[in-house]
């Protein structure tokens, strides 16, 4: 495993993470193999660990807290959760990003996760009005209380993510990049000039580019549920790419994920998975370049996307 440094943050960590959350996180998937993802991806290097007080109906930070409790290195990890969403007693979505709700959020997630820390906290999917002095004053708290390290925000929205740079407090932003959004690459070079450190989620893209989505387990439905429900204006992409999922001593996954990283200013590309196959062969992509070849190919679907 390559490791990286987290912009000003001043955090090496390694250049992919292991997002704990969807249905890794749901009850209805054994915990047994749930920590032994965690753990295995620890075993091979993986330090930075991805996950929200709102995933998986509640229940992803304190499977991930359970997770980490067997680990003697674990506030060696860099463990990012959110603040902002929550999950209510009803299972119910909910927002707040009051001062008030964020620093209950912070300190509920400090007992789920059982650290003395959080090392990185990403504000999710903030709006730019919601970036209040009060709300700024909390954060700034926080951090001078210890409960919080380092500032992120976590959004698909560019206005945000360019107003945040802007803002001392936050050193670093969370952004959907992979091979199906080339159209990230300025905005990222442009947070990258400043000194943001940037991880990349949804570098898989869905599985867009996948040749057979075939359904063997609950958790194969559900994701191709999430796919077709927040991604299927990206179908058109995604069959311009199947090639990648075709190379032979590859994988489409590695090969996304060798893409994003690619990109120098990307401290950190995050996938999740509830397969240990799928884990291994993912991992298998840092410090594995592309050709060059490969990359044009990639390079030519992309200019189809208009």
């Amino acid at each position: 495993m390559q490791y990286r440094t987290l912009g000003k943050t001043g955090l090496r960590i390694s250049e992919i993470g292991l997002g704990c959350a969807s249905f890794w996180g749901k009850r209805v998937f054994d915990e047994a193999e749930a920590i032994r993802i965690v753990h295995a991806a620890v075993d091979r290097g993986v330090t930075f660990f991805d996950t929200g007080a709102s995933y998986s109906g509640g229940n992803a930070e304190p499977r991930l807290g359970r997770a980490l409790a067997g680990l003697k290195n674990r506030h060696e990890l860099v463990v990012a959760t959110k603040a902002g969403s929550y999950t209510d007693e009803r299972g119910k979505w909910r927002e707040d990003f009051s001062s008030s709700g964020v620093r209950r959020s912070v300190e509920a997630s400090l007992v789920r996760l059982g650290l003395d820390a959080i090392p990185l906290l990403h504000l999710h999917g903030p709006d730019i009005h919601h970036l209040t002095d009060d709300l700024l004053d909390t954060l700034s708290r926080l951090k001078q209380e210890g409960k919080v390290r380092h500032l992120s925000a976590n959004s698909f929205d560019e206005a945000v993510l360019e107003y945040v740079a802007t803002l001392p407090l936050f050193e670093a932003v969370m952004i959907d990049y992979s091979v199906l959004r080339p159209e990230r690459e300025p905005l990222i070079a442009k947070l990258a000039a400043q000194n943001t450190g940037i991880t990349a989620g949804m570098v898989l893209g869905g599985g867009l580019y996948r040749s057979k989505l075939g359904i063997r387990r609950l958790q194969d439905a559900w994701y191709l549920a999430r796919a077709w429900k927040n991604h299927r204006g990206d179908l058109r992409r995604g069959r311009a790419l199947r090639f990648i999922d075709r190379q032979q001593g590859w994988t489409g996954g590695e090969i996304a994920i060798a893409w994003v990283l690619r990109n120098p200013h990307i401290s950190c590309a995050v996938f999740g998975t509830t397969r240990m196959q799928h884990l291994l062969e993912n991992l298998r992509a840092s410090d594995r370049p592309l050709d060059a070849g490969m990359l044009a190919r990639i390079a030519e679907a992309q200019r189809s996307f208009g």
